[in-house]
Order: C-alpha cells, then sequence, then structure tokens
C-alpha cells in the first residue's frame, strides 16, 4: 500500500488521524471507494494484515501455574520440614506439612489465570459476521475477513466490527460506554474533528465492540484486530504485570528473614552441642532438627489462607465477590479510590433537575426513572402544573415530542429509548401529566426525527381544537436560532437572546445537559412536517437541565472513606464541567478544578505524580490515561483501589492494587480484570469492603502474633536444653507437630472469626511501607516466647525432680505448652486493650469452641493407648494438671499487666 500505515501500526496514529480527516482523503490514503474493495484485493490485504481478531496471549502451562506457587520462602521451608520429618521416618507428619503445602498453592492456582479470562472476555466483544459492499455489491462477511479499507454498512442493532471512518452516517447513534463510560449514546456525523480530540469527541469515527442504537452508515475500515480501540486496550491489558499485595511482599521478606534465622540457630545449636558438650554427632542432629521443626510456623500458611477464605465469606455477604484471596487483605491497606463515574458513582440514570422558563426556574425532586417527586418553585412545592400554564405547556410539549416510554419491572423501572428523552418522561409524569391520554388527546400527524445535522427533533400534533401544533426539542443553541419569541399565551413575548445565553452558561457550569423546548401553532389543516416550516418563527418555551445523579449511598459512602483517611478521586469519560458538578455533591475535590485528558497529555511522568496528589477530578480521559493515572497514584506510595464498569475501565482495574467491577452493569471484560465483584453496582460496598479488609488484616496480625511465640517458645526450649548440656530433648520433633499442627492451627483459626475493632473505620490506613512485625510485636513475640520456654522447661525439670521418667516429663512439659497457648489466645483477641471484661472473654464463640476442643485433643493425647505409641506420651496424675495450669496461666495474667503498662506509658507521651 501507498499510504502511510495509518492502518493501525501506530496506535497513536489510528487515533489521533482519522478522525481528523476529511471522509474522502481517508477513502484516498486507504486505496478504497465508496464502492469496496474488489475481493481479490481484498483477500491480498487479509494476508497482508492478518484475520480481524484479537490472538490469544500466551500463556505459561497449567502445571508451571501449579509449581510457580511453590516459589515462596515459607513453603520452602515447610518442604524443608517435610524432608526432616522424611528422613526421620515420620512419614505421617511428612505427609501433613505436604498437604499443608498442596492446599495453598492449589488455592493460589485456582485464582490464577485472570488475564488470559479478561483477554478471552475482549475477544468476545468483537462482532461476528458484518455487511460490505465488495466489489460494488452488499454481501455479508465473516467479521474475521475484514480488512482496512472495507465499506461496511451499519444500522440499528449491530455491533461495529472494526474501526471505522464514517462516510454516510443518518440519525446515527452508537452506545460508546464500554470505551468511552458516557451514559447516552453518542450522535455521529461525518464532520471530521480536531487530532487531538479525545475519543468520546471523536464524532466521525466508529470503534470496534461498540452498539448501533439508532440509525444507518457507511463506513470505511481504517483499522481491524490488534489495531483497533478495544485492540489497544487487549494489548494494555497483556502488558500490566499483577502486582503482588502488601501481605504478600511482607509474608515474603518475614520467611527470607525466619530462614536465615532458623538455619543459622540451627547450626549454632549444633556447634554449641558437638564442641561444647562433646555430644555425640548423630543426636546432636536430631536435636538441631527438633529446633528447625519447633521454629518453622507450620500451620501460619494455613491459618492465613483460612482467615482471608472466612473475609471472602463475609464479604460476599456484603455484596462484594472477591475473585483474586490476597485482595482481602489488600484492601485494609488501600489509601485512594480511584472511581468512575457513570453507572458507579452515579445511577446511569438520566434525570432532569431543573426547568428554565423566561421569568422563572424550577427544581425537580427525585433520582433516576422513578415518576416520583415533585416540582419546587423558589422552595415551594408546585400543587399543580395547571398553577403555572408555562410550566404545563414546556411539560406537554416535551411529552408530545418524544418516543420513550417508560415500564416498571419487579419495582425497577426502565426507559425503553433514548435516556434524555427518558427524562422528559418522567419530569411529565411527575407533575401529573398522563402519556397516553395525552397523546389521544394531541394524536400526532408527522414528525421528523432527530438528527446529528440539524440537532432537533419535531413533532406535528392536533391541539385538540381542530389545529395544529408543531413541538420542538433539540439542542439550545440550534433552538434559539430557530425562535423569534418566548414565553406562553399572555406573556410571550419577543426572544431574549441575551438572557438565555446566560441561563446556558449558568446550568453547564453545574454539569446539566441541556434540552430546549419550543412550539408554534400552524395551520389547521397540515398534515405533514417539512425542515422549512420548523426551522423558523418557534416560541421558546423553556430550557431542561438533565443530568445523570449521584447515588445517595454513595455520597455516604465517600464520607465514610474520607474519615476512613482514604482518598477518593474519579477519573471519567464524561465533560470536565459535568464531572465537577458530580464532584461537588460528591465531596470529591473542590467543585472548580479538573484535568482533562488533553491536560495529561502534556505532562511528563514526574509532572502527572505531582498533580496526582493535588487534584481529585479527571475528566474527557481515555483508557491510557486511566492507566497512566493509577500508575502515577501507586508511584506516589499508595495503595490503589480503582473502580469501573466498562472495557475502558480494564487496564486500570487490572493495575490497580485492587481492581473493583461492577456486577450488574459491569462488562465481563471489567469483572476478569478485577480482584472484586460489587454485586449490587453500589459504591457504598466498597466501604464495607474496607471495613472488612482491615478487620481481616487485625486478625491475620493476632494470628502472627499468637503463633510466632507458640513455635519461638518451643525452638527456646530445644535450645535451652542444648545450652544446658540435655541430651533427652523436653519435646520430641513428632510432638513438635502435634502442637503446631494440631493446636496452634486450631486455636489459631478462631482468631479469624474476631469481629471488627470499634475504631476499625476511624483510623487512617495502615502504611504501605509499614513493617508487619512492629516493634512492638517483636517485643511481645519475645517475652512471651521467654515466658514459654520457662514454664515448659520448668515443667519438665519439676517432672524429673518429681522422679517421673522422661515420657511423663514431656508429657507435662507438651500440655505446659499447649494450655499457655490456650491462655495467650483469650489475651491476644485484642492486641493493646485488656480482655478483661464480658465482650473479650466470652465475645468470640469461636475461640470457646476451639479451647474445649484443645482440652478434648490434649486428653485424648495423654491418656489414649494409641498416642502413647505414636507420640511417645504418657498418663498424668491429677497433680501434673494443677502445677500444669498453674504456670500455664502466667501467661494471661503478665501479658494483661504488659497492656496496662504500655498504655500508661503511651498515655504519657500524649500528655
Amino acid at each position: 500500500m501507498k499510504t502511510t500505515r495509518m492502518d493501525g501500526a501506530s496506535p497513536t496514529a489510528t487515533r489521533r488521524a482519522w478522525h481528523a480527516l476529511e471522509s474522502a482523503e481517508a477513502l484516498e490514503r486507504l486505496e478504497s471507494s465508496e464502492n469496496g474493495l474488489a475481493s481479490d484485493e481484498a483477500a491480498r490485504r487479509l494476508e497482508e494484515h492478518g484475520a480481524n481478531r484479537l490472538a490469544p496471549p500466551a500463556g505459561k502451562s497449567p502445571l508451571l501455574r501449579f509449581l510457580s506457587h511453590f516459589h515462596n520462602m515459607l513453603i520452602y521451608l515447610l518442604l524443608v520440614a517435610a524432608v526432616v520429618t522424611a528422613l526421620l521416618g515420620h512419614w505421617v507428619d511428612t505427609g501433613v506439612i505436604m498437604g499443608v503445602v498442596f492446599i495453598n498453592s492449589f488455592i493460589g492456582f485456582m485464582q490464577e489465570g485472570k488475564a488470559e479470562r479478561a483477554l478471552d472476555a475482549i475477544r468476545n466483544l468483537l462482532s461476528l459476521k458484518a455487511m460490505l459492499l465488495r466489489d460494488g455489491r452488499k454481501a455479508p462477511v465473516p467479521a474475521e475477513e475484514i480488512v482496512p479499507g472495507d465499506i461496511v454498512l451499519l444500522q440499528s442493532g449491530d455491533k461495529v466490527p472494526a474501526d471505522l471512518r464514517l462516510i454516510k452516517a443518518k440519525n446515527l447513534r452508537i452506545d460508546e460506554s464500554i470505551l468511552t463510560g458516557e451514559s447516552v449514546a453518542a450522535s455521529k456525523h461525518t464532520d471530521c474533528a480536531p487530532e487531538p480530540a479525545a475519543l468520546g469527541d471523536q464524532r466521525s469515527m466508529a470503534f470496534s465492540g461498540t452498539l448501533v442504537t439508532y440509525g444507518q452508515a457507511t463506513g470505511v475500515v481504517t483499522a481491524t484486530g490488534e489495531h483497533t480501540e478495544i485492540g489497544r486496550i487487549s494489548a494494555m491489558l497483556s502488558d500490566v504485570e499483577p502486582l503482588a499485595t502488601p501481605l504478600i511482599q511482607k509474608m515474603s521478606a518475614f520467611g527470607r528473614v525466619l530462614a536465615v534465622v532458623i538455619i543459622g540457630v540451627a547450626a549454632v545449636t549444633f556447634s554449641i552441642g558437638v564442641f561444647v558438650h562433646s555430644f555425640p554427632a548423630g543426636s546432636t542432629f536430631l536435636a538441631a532438627v527438633s529446633l528447625a521443626v519447633a521454629a518453622i510456623p507450620e500451620g501460619l500458611p494455613a491459618i492465613m489462607t483460612i482467615t482471608l477464605s472466612i473475609g471472602v465469606q463475609r464479604m460476599a455477604g456484603r455484596h462484594a465477590i472477591i475473585r483474586h484471596l490476597p485482595a482481602v487483605d489488600t484492601l485494609g491497606a488501600v489509601t485512594t479510590i480511584c472511581s468512575d463515574k457513570t453507572g458507579t458513582l452515579t445511577r446511569n440514570e438520566m434525570t432532569a433537575r431543573s426547568v428554565h422558563l423566561p421569568d422563572q426556574r424550577f427544581a425537580a425532586e427525585g433520582v433516576g426513572y422513578a415518576p416520583r417527586g415533585q416540582l419546587h418553585l423558589d422552595g415551594e412545592a408546585v400543587g399543580s402544573p395547571a398553577e403555572h400554564p408555562a410550566l404545563l405547556a414546556l411539560l406537554e410539549t416535551g411529552l408530545l415530542c418524544n418516543d420513550a416510554s417508560l415500564r416498571e419491572d419487579q419495582g425497577q423501572w426502565h426507559i425503553d429509548g433514548d435516556p434524555t428523552e427518558g427524562a422528559l418522561l418522567v419530569l411529565a409524569q411527575k407533575a401529573g401529566l398522563d402519556p397516553e391520554a395525552l397523546s389521544e388527546a394531541h394524536p400526532r400527524l408527522d414528525s421528523i426525527p432527530f438528527e446529528s445535522e440539524h440537532r432537533y427533533m419535531a413533532t406535528l400534533n392536533g391541539d385538540g381544537a381542530g389545529g395544529t401544533r408543531i413541538c420542538v426539542k433539540g439542542a439550545p443553541e440550534r433552538i434559539l436560532d430557530m425562535c423569534t419569541a418566548q414565553g406562553w399565551g399572555e406573556d410571550e413575548c419577543a426572544l431574549d437572546r441575551a438572557y438565555w445565553e446566560q441561563v446556558l452558561d449558568g446550568e453547564a457550569q453545574l454539569g446539566q445537559r441541556l434540552l430546549a423546548v419550543a412550539y408554534r401553532t400552524s395551520e389547521p389543516d397540515r398534515s405533514t412536517l417539512d425542515m422549512a416550516v420548523v426551522e423558523g418563527g418557534l416560541t421558546l418555551l423553556g430550557v431542561v437541565g438533565i443530568i445523570d445523579p449521584p447515588r445517595d449511598e454513595a455520597i455516604r459512602a465517600i464520607a465514610e472513606c474520607q474519615s476512613a483517611g482514604i482518598r477518593v478521586k474519579m477519573i471519567t469519560g464524561d465533560h470536565a464541567a459535568t464531572a465537577r458538578a458530580i464532584g461537588q455533591e460528591l465531596s470529591i475535590g473542590d467543585g472548580k478544578h479538573a484535568l482533562t485528558g488533553r491536560d495529561l497529555d502534556k505532562m511528563g511522568d514526574d509532572e502527572l505524580r505531582k498533580a496526582v496528589e493535588e487534584t481529585d477530578i479527571f475528566a474527557r480521559v481515555d483508557p491510557e490515561h486511566k492507566l497512566r493515572l493509577v500508575r502515577a497514584v501507586q508511584a506516589n506510595g499508595h495503595v490503589v483501589a480503582m473502580t469501573g464498569d466498562g472495557v475502558n475501565d480494564a487496564p486500570a482495574l487490572k493495575s490497580a492494587d485492587v481492581g473493583v467491577a461492577m456486577g450488574r452493569r459491569g462488562t465481563e471484560v471489567s469483572k476478569e480484570a478485577s480482584d472484586m465483584v460489587l454485586t449490587d453496582d453500589n459504591f457504598a460496598s466498597i466501604a464495607h469492603a474496607v471495613e472488612e479488609g482491615r478487620t481481616v488484616y487485625d486478625n491475620l496480625r493476632k494470628a502472627i502474633l499468637f503463633v510466632l511465640p507458640a513455635s519461638g517458645g518451643e525452638a527456646l526450649t530445644i535450645i535451652a536444653a542444648v545450652l544446658l548440656g540435655w541430651e533427652e530433648m523436653p519435646i520430641t520433633p513428632v510432638q513438635i507437630l502435634w502442637v503446631n499442627m494440631v493446636c496452634s492451627i486450631t486455636l489459631g483459626i478462631a482468631l479469624a472469626f474476631e469481629p471488627p475493632e470499634k475504631d476499625v473505620m476511624r483510623r487512617p490506613p495502615r502504611h504501605p511501607k509499614a513493617n508487619l512485625l512492629s516493634s512492638h510485636f517483636l517485643w511481645r513475640i519475645s517475652f512471651v516466647s521467654a515466658l514459654l520456654c520457662a514454664g515448659t522447661f520448668g515443667v519438665f525439670l519439676w517432672a524429673l525432680d518429681k522422679g517421673a521418667d522422661i515420657e511423663v516429663a514431656r508429657t507435662a512439659a507438651v500440655n505446659t505448652l499447649v494450655f499457655f497457648e490456650v491462655f495467650y489466645l483469650f489475651g491476644v483477641r485484642h492486641i493493646h486493650s485488656s480482655v478483661l471484661n464480658f465482650e473479650g472473654i466470652f465475645g468470640n464463640r469461636v475461640v470457646l469452641a476451639a479451647a474445649l476442643t484443645i482440652v478434648v485433643a490434649q486428653l485424648l493425647y495423654t491418656y489414649v493407648p494409641l498416642s502413647h505409641t505414636l507420640f511417645g506420651t504418657a498418663s498424668l496424675n491429677p497433680a501434673f494438671w494443677a502445677v500444669i495450669l498453674a504456670v500455664a496461666a502466667v501467661v494471661f495474667v503478665v501479658v494483661e499487666m504488659e497492656k496496662v503498662i504500655l498504655a500508661r506509658i503511651r498515655f504519657a507521651k500524649i500528655s
């Protein structure tokens, strides 16, 4: 071809050039004509450009995907423990550990692959067949065989099969919400647009995957397959790498540090035993192995997984479906929510808000399509529109010049037809007008449908008295040109254009879409309507302001997020004035400042990073703008949740730390690219999900604060035995595994059911880089580990001193360790505050059930003969139990005393 490769070789060229060319020049550059391509030329171009489809991504095999989930330091430690227990011949223990490893890996494997599914969903958006002109004749052709230069014929109901430069258009409207997010179908025409026009302003283009809702058109294909606008989004999805969540990052770092510490301590212990105490190398090695097994918190991955899963179930009950398990934790760390506007913060239901007459302004109550609410004038409710003849005339005219219909389905109101016309219909019904009765009284005789070329709709109706009336509605600037008068009845006077232009400017600043309504009487015998009759001599009745209103629950949810220290940003494809107006109602930004996609194009990455800290409203943005904005916010150190429902949101949803898709109105693409789906499309559910996410993180920290001292106490007990020169270990490896895999997991899981703490949504988000183990945690883990070691080793020595054999002493030591954990479980339910109250002791029934379960398990462990064989245990007399419980209860008392002391220290620092 002799073209400049404007067929899609460069995505930027595709977007920035074709809409700026005249249709004739586009045909020339594509070496095509209005008669279409010849079949042989189409075949040649198909070979050159490839099929009009999106290629599937190259993905890893299922086996490699599964094995990749073993690449985690904590998993490596568990595998080492499995090998060690296998070498010791403890095959049951080996099986238990490997079961934990495989369960964790299987869960991760099942959650993976969302990128591939997102791309599959995009591919399913493409049309299957299209009507083309080939060899000068109409012919249905498989969409995959379309090539640049083909002439495509479109009509209402068609899915656009490729990116097109329109060369003919009649009454064409296309739903582009999957790309732009705009709630109203875009009117299309053939006039070229400025080269830097945003996607939603490229009125001479039709984009692949969008839907023709009205009219007919002919267009020349400018891009196919991966070079289309939807193909660019697919490419962006392929390029976006999923982020590791804060919890995964911290647990990986924790696992690496823990591995080094365990290996180091085991090596030192082995060296002390061999070189200081001259123990046999074999028994000393087994002691070092016991230490390693004791120090590895085998139950922690299972506790983490179960805690996250319980969080998933809680969120599902609050209309938030989690698709990616670690996202539960990430929600608790969110510092910024970047939200799409249409259908997310707003209802996606156009609503008439104001009616301007020549000397009055009425305000309308209610939101959405439900015909409920009143009209107000100067703050007073309007009883009947008949009291205001000019208002009644405007409402009747807007109702007669209207093709929309309103229906109720299971309590939900829906509009069939254009949403803007639907807003006029609902407004009239709020005032008590009956559309059917009005149509019968004023039958339609003829009409001129809306077309983008003349920007108005007109109908000819009988006036009920033998005459006729022309009813007109349309773009205010166009209607003003057609009017010579304003008002109604006795108040009719010459048109005051300056007044109306001031009204239009004022309402536009409020972000409202404006619709002018006019009329004129006509000859009684007129039965047809033409433009020559309509375009002059009209009387302007007024202007209606229409807007897609914000959700009431979104307003409350945003306030709750802000009180929780979470910043909310609006990122929309709509116009800046509309975004500012909605933002002001939602308390996002200052209602004055907004940046557009054109502004963002002029910014470098550093400048953009600064801009996102100062601005909360971004309008008229394209998909790559959303992706840049999310990344810029992340670059400033924020954890970002991105909400959206369209294909245009998918790359940003996938790039965000938490992608949140709308379940009802959302496209399959946005759902597959997300981590969480809202089943009620309610922004307020995000606030609930954040609360649950913070609760899950709190419970995970409590579980870590519970498990690590138990492992630390076991390890210190082994170390103490070696340092004191004891060849006989107080606890054997198999007994350690019993404590870690049965008792610790059972008790730790109970913490997953902890309810939210009272201040969970009143405190700021945790810092993304905050350490998983704070200095306070390290202190608590250290002193509780030391306490467990002292108590366990002390009871072991006490038993030996009383003449007990080694099996009895070890059984007493194990029970001491386990009951230490039972008492400590109650103390750790509240990290900082005391649990010495009814809620602290009895507030979590699962904790009580877990404690009772462990009591029963330890009795079986101690007295059942099979346990004596498997674990080397022996029965204990009642005197042993009195000592065990008295020693174990010390941890509860000491931890509660520590909370009181630290609370007084914090209070002293504040005061």
